[in-house]
């Protein structure tokens, strides 16, 4: 309706006629009169003084609640802001960019250093040129081709290093040192919460509330170059609780006291702004340890991780309310808001829960134990569902299988994992040499890490899995950053260690040689820029290696492989019985026979007809000898006698966790020599230790029965090729010697002592004299007898049984504290069969042991110093590592300053003399390589049976 339509009458509107009356192009603002201002000041007065004083009546405490609510609302709300603020993203590191936060002027590093011309890897590259590095204060200033004019303000130490190779210090991302300090003692085992009323998903704990800022396995592990470690907790736990970062220099202090927090590598920078990881656990361990199948285990984690995402919906919520309350300023309903919210039984589970919310909120960095396929992809799987993200699956043995769906997850995960250790349990089994390339070649950033525990894991030795994954294919820049830029990215602490870059934390090592190559050994360690090794003691430590050897540079090889139809027809040909070899290219030979008159060292060739060497000289002279025969060319031939070890179970236990898969172990052994268990009688022929025997070029093995306590039974001497059985040959010496154990794992029920042990010991050997018994063949000498042992008392003990009965051959196997009683074994005629070359003072037996270079002398050396006839082998949780024994022996040899003749004698010829094991010369297994196997990057071509002349190994391969 129109208004013409509808008159309405008019009414004068005084502010609508001055409204739509602009004067001079302006609206007009009316003004409040003044009267109006007073009467709203007069009611904010009576509401807020005058009624609550006066009548109301609130009293000074309902006003001191009502502050305390507001303080309570704040520090809510601070603690909303720090929940919800993502993690530090620091800017690109470049020179004057930070100080290092760990610096301190009492103990710190108050002299400017200088490192001349090194040879640089710098955390991407070894740099082409030669570099001096200047640091002080903990923080690298410099990185600068060599000589050029660098001016210093004040003092500075110079180290002319003339080409050495240096690193970044090395990045462990995953170790238990500090939480499970050396020696492992139950007191001191504080990496797994397991009791019923946590239960198997323990987020809420923390190691850093386990460190023992005392653990001087720190130094150890900082002597091997190893700076920076993320110590987890155990693997027992879904979820373990959290990680924290350590530098390992102990007393780093103020006061150079043993303080957790000092130790830190986030020290000095606030708690808020530190990192954060979480330590989880998929497959058989929590599945051992609870008693769950994998659905169980995820079920709980499933429930647990729901349970965060509720709460961290009432957080926000709670948060969001908050801030809303906050602005509008209400004391009445800030103060019910907060006295309600208080009573809320949630808030309980706040602290409990803190770290799982912390890891929805991307604030906890997820780290998480798992080797088998299934289990990546579960976890994978739970991390969509939830909306966290892995930052490294750990171990992570199958991930060589999986690499696409790893890398599809899209999250760039990381693989830390092990080079060469596996066969231990079933998730270990498909372990594979080649994984590092494998993964690198799909784009998968692969670690290597410790696993720091025991001897078998210690960190120190870190390098060395490097050093592995490169002769197996992984490139050299890849291999180097694998123990240091690679897992410095992982943690998100590339901003300051992993690189030796200006801005990065002085985080330093010098090497002897190329870091890659057997045996590299830290000549400096700089930590925060203070070196942690002492010059002296360095020097003294490695006092028997050859100059020649301390400053080799080039990168080692890689190990040669062939073609799959070349090993095929090659193979085929020289493989066939009565078939004529000849073999070229070969630069040095070990053996003592057959060599012709008129070789010298160089290019010679080998002629093998029907099994026997008919030629071994240079090519000319062999000429007449090779025609018809099928060639094999090589490059840097190296021709060794088989290879023969004392092996941990080779034989007689596949899995070596899993007794189902093997001839079982010994648990309670009888003492009557007519139940003395024989090994020969357990022995299987096959399995993935033996193809890793085979690369190694190791044809015999002599293997004990397994067993737990005192008494452990005959060993056996067995071949390793795989092409014999029990009926034909496989077992080429019955009965090797009688074996028994002395110390700390030997205690039983029975034997609950050592003292028990060693008289025991002295009684079967004294009341079997004489007797036609297996006691006392090795009473009466004709048995070698073996004692397994670790402690110098417990090795005293053995000398003054040796004494007493001089027939006995008594052999000490392990021999941790045989170097502190070297020359009473010598005088005694006591050999070893040392299995802790590089040992580690894990346990209270071998407290008084040698940590081996730069720290101390090597085992080896003292041994061969002391003239102990002493041979090596390898020991550890199955017999994974059983290919690297001719690295072992180079190790040792360059240590000990033998030659490398010296050096194949201590995996051959001193062994087979050691246990009197019946080989000639001219009828010994022999094995050619490509390479040289005392280095790495050495592969067998082919072996010869000494006793039957047929080809025993071709090409051979462990996957």
């Amino acid at each position: 309706m129109t208004a013409g339509n509808n008159p309405q009458p008019k009414v004068h509107d005084p502010l609508l006629s001055t409204l739509s009356s602009p004067r001079h192009g302006r609206r007009y603002r009316p003004k409040a009169p003044i009267t109006v201002v007073t009467l709203i000041l007069l009611v904010l007065v009576l509401q807020f003084i005058v009624l609550p004083r006066y009548v109301y009546q609130i009293s000074p405490s309902e006003v001191k609640l009502s502050q305390f609510y507001l303080d309570r609302l704040e520090a809510g709300l601070q603690k909303c802001a720090e929940i919800t603020t993502p993690p530090v993203r620091y800017p690109v590191t470049s020179a004057g960019s930070r100080i290092n936060p760990r610096w301190n002027p009492f103990t710190g590093q108050n002299e400017t250093i200088v490192l001349k011309s090194v040879k640089l890897f710098d955390g991407e590259t070894v740099l082409d040129k030669k570099v001096d590095i200047v640091f002080k204060k903990g923080i690298i200033e410099s990185v600068d081709t060599a000589g050029k004019s660098v001016t210093f303000e004040g003092h500075a130490k110079v180290f002319d290093l003339e080409g050495k190779f240096v690193t970044p210090g090395l990045v462990d991302l995953h170790s238990h040192h500090l939480a499970f300090a050396w020696p492992l003692l139950r007191a001191t085992d504080d990496t797994n919460e397991v009791n019923p009323e946590m239960g198997p998903v323990t987020p809420q704990v923390r190691i850093v509330d386990s460190i023992k800022a005392y653990d001087f396995a720190t130094t150890i592990i900082a002597s091997g170059g190893v700076t920076t470690s993320l110590i987890l907790p155990g693997s027992a736990n879904i979820m373990g609780g959290e990680a924290v970062l350590v530098k390992n220099a102990l007393r780093s202090g103020e006061n150079s006291e043993e303080v957790v927090e000092e130790i830190l590598l986030e020290h000095g920078i606030p708690v808020s702004q530190r990192r954060r990881f979480m330590k989880m656990a998929c497959g058989e361990n929590p599945r051992r340890v609870y008693r769950h199948t994998r659905m169980g285990n995820a079920w709980y984690f499933r429930k647990h991780m729901e349970r965060a995402k509720e709460l961290m919906g009432k957080q926000d919520a709670w948060c969001l309310q908050a801030e809303a309350l906050k602005e509008v300023g209400n004391v009445a309903a800030i103060s019910s808001f907060m006295e309600s919210t208080s009573k809320d039984d949630s808030a309980t589970h706040y602290l409990e829960y803190d770290s799982s919310i912390g890891m929805l909120r991307g604030k906890v960095g997820v780290n998480i134990h798992c080797y088998e396929t299934e289990d990546f992809w579960d976890m994978i799987h739970h991390s969509k569902e939830f909306g966290f993200r892995i930052q490294a699956f750990h171990h992570a043995l199958e991930a060589w299988k999986v690499p696409e769906m790893i890398k599809d997850s899209g999250d760039n995960i990381t693989i830390a994992t092990f080079a060469e250790f596996g066969l231990y349990k079933k998730e270990a089994y498909e372990a594979n040499l080649w994984a590092g390339k494998i993964l690198a070649e799909h784009g998968v950033p692969v670690a290597y890490k410790s696993d720091h525990v025991e001897f078998e894991t210690n960190a120190k030795y870190l390098l060395y899995q490097a050093a592995t994954a490169h002769s197996f294919h992984l490139s050299e820049d890849l291999a180097l950053q694998s123990v240091t830029s690679v897992p410095a990215r992982s943690l998100q602490i590339d901003h300051r260690v992993g690189y030796a870059r200006e801005g990065y934390d002085a985080d330093l090592v010098v090497w002897d040689s190329h870091p890659l190559s057997i045996g590299a050994t830290a000549l400096n360690v700089f930590i925060d820029g203070k070196d942690v090794l002492d010059a002296k003691t360095t020097e003294e430590s490695l006092s028997k290696v050859a100059s020649e050897g301390r400053h080799e540079l080039k990168s080692p090889d890689m190990r040669p492989t062939v073609a799959a139809d070349v090993k095929q027809r090659s193979c085929s040909a020289i493989e066939k019985t009565g078939a004529k070899i000849a073999i070229t290219g070969i630069q040095r030979s070990y053996l003592e026979v057959g060599l012709g008159s008129t070789a010298k060292s160089g290019s010679l060739t080998m002629i093998i007809n029907h099994g026997t060497i008919t030629c071994f000289d240079s090519e000319d002279q062999c000429a007449s000898a090779s025609a018809e025969s099928t060639t094999i060319s090589l490059k840097n031939g190296h021709v060794l006698p088989g290879l023969t070890t004392v092996s941990v179970s080779l034989g007689l236990m596949e899995i070596s966790s899993d007794s189902s898969t093997g001839d079982g172990e010994i648990r309670k052994g009888s003492l009557n020599p007519n139940d003395t268990v024989y090994a020969k009688y357990g022995v299987h022929l096959d399995g993935k230790a033996f193809a890793r025997a085979r690369i190694g070029g190791v044809t015999r093995a002599v293997t004990a029965p397994l067993y737990q306590g005192f008494v452990g039974g005959v060993s056996t001497g067995i071949k390793t090729s795989g092409k014999k059985t029990i009926l034909d040959g496989g077992i080429f010496q019955d009965e090797v010697a009688l074996h028994f154990a002395i110390g700390q794992a030997a205690k039983s029920e029975s034997l609950s002592t050592i003292s028990s042990e060693i008289s025991k010991l002295r009684r079967i050997l004294s009341e079997n004299a004489g007797k036609d018994n297996v006691y006392g063949k090795a009473a009466d000498g004709a048995y070698p007898l073996v004692v397994h042992a670790q402690n110098e008392y417990d090795i005293m003990q053995l000398i003054k049984i040796k004494q007493e009965l001089p027939v006995i051959n008594l052999i000490l196997l392990g021999g941790a504290g045989a170097p502190l009683v070297a020359k009473e074994l010598a005088a005694a005629n006591i050999s070893v069969i040392l299995t802790a070359n590089r040992g580690a003072q894990d346990t209270f037996e071998k407290l008084n042991s040698l940590p081996g270079p730069p720290l101390s002398k090597s085992p080896a050396a003292v041994l061969e110093e002391a003239g102990v006839l002493f041979g090596l082998a390898i020991t550890g949780d199955g017999d994974s590592h059983i290919h690297n024994l001719p690295l072992e022996a180079s190790w040792a040899a360059k240590y000990a300053g033998l030659s490398s003749k010296e050096a194949v004698n201590l995996v051959s010829r001193n062994i087979e003399q050691i246990l009197g094991l019946d080989i000639k010369e001219e009828s010994r297994d022999f094995v050619v390589f490509e390479g040289d196997p005392l280095q790495f990057g050495a592969s067998v071509v082919v072996a010869f049976d000494g006793q039957d002349g047929s080809v025993s190994l071709c090409w051979p391969e462990s996957n």
